[in-house]
């Protein structure tokens, strides 16, 4: 960190939708800026800006990602699918930063930061109380390290839809997608339309370990790639979907007992998981 940005492109006017004056109001807010901090929770990104409260900040959608370049004049040229083109200079000399995004669902935004309820940091990676005005109702990432077992318990046990339900609901805690929850509620054995109000404390908090464990263990292996869309910042894939247990495998036996894995279609979600294993209770 500690990069200056001297010259915003933005390819794509809908990257920067959320701005009232557009892509011009966009770049004149970042260029000049120095970036300080990176932080997430789930799929929002954000980057403080200076000594300022307001940082930029990146909702990835389905399929927003962002690729670093070495030098500016020697950078590749813009990939088909590159929304907005930032230059930088810092420690590290010159630097080209891309917005990708495919299905166009993410965007961009230069926006306040606002107080965290719970005062502690607001994501990982930021030292900051603070968390973009858009993030605010975003609950905490598995794997915020100000994210405690007992939090997220008491966060996935209110109401009585199903478990993988809740697991995708952002606003209880965020970062667990369809695949993770799929591979956490199998590790935990526990059936996905396991109603949460019938959720043990004991049973919460075993899933919020393996839902750590999970994505721990996706995070080592660079996430998982499907096709070629899906990839690091440098443009590498990720090789967890050699290692899924449950997802994709309808069909297929079961690691743990032999039993056919089941595929079904839950909250408008496909779900896999293993029908002896993770019985309903």
């Amino acid at each position: 960190m500690g990069a200056r940005v001297t010259d915003v492109e933005v390819r794509r006017d809908s990257a920067v939708r959320l701005h009232p004056g557009g892509a011009d109001e966009f770049a004149a807010h970042l260029t000049g800026a120095t970036l300080t901090e990176v932080a997430r929770r789930g799929k929002f990104l954000w980057v403080t800006l200076d000594d300022t409260p307001w940082a930029l900040s990146a909702h990835l959608g389905m399929s927003g990602q962002f690729r670093v370049h070495s030098g500016h004049g020697d950078a590749p040229a813009p990939h088909a699918h590159c929304r907005v083109r930032m230059r930088l200079h810092g420690r590290q000399g010159a630097l080209t930063l891309d917005f990708l995004d495919q299905r166009t669902f993410g965007y961009l935004h230069v926006e306040p930061l606002v107080d965290t309820a719970d005062a502690a940091p607001g994501g990982a990676g930021t030292v900051l109380a603070a968390v973009p005005r858009s993030v605010a109702h975003i609950g905490r990432d598995a794997l915020d390290p100000a994210m405690t077992p007992a939090g997220a318990v008491a966060a996935w046990r209110r109401g009585s839809r199903g478990i993988k339900q809740v697991l995708l609901d952002q606003t209880r805690v965020s970062g667990v997608g369809n695949i993770y929850a799929d591979e956490a509620l199998w590790r935990a054995r526990i059936h996905p339309e396991q109603r949460v109000s019938a959720l043990s404390v004991r049973r919460a908090g075993e899933l919020f370990e393996a839902t750590r464990l999970v994505m721990e263990a996706a995070l080592a292996q660079g996430g998982t790639s499907f096709d070629s869309l899906y990839v690091n910042v440098n443009g590498e894939s990720g090789y967890f979907s050699r290692s899924l247990e449950a997802y994709g495998r309808g069909g297929e036996p079961c690691a743990r007992c032999g039993s056919a894995l089941v595929r079904r279609v839950i909250g408008g979600r496909s779900s896999h998981f293993c029908p002896r294993c993770q019985r309903l209770r």
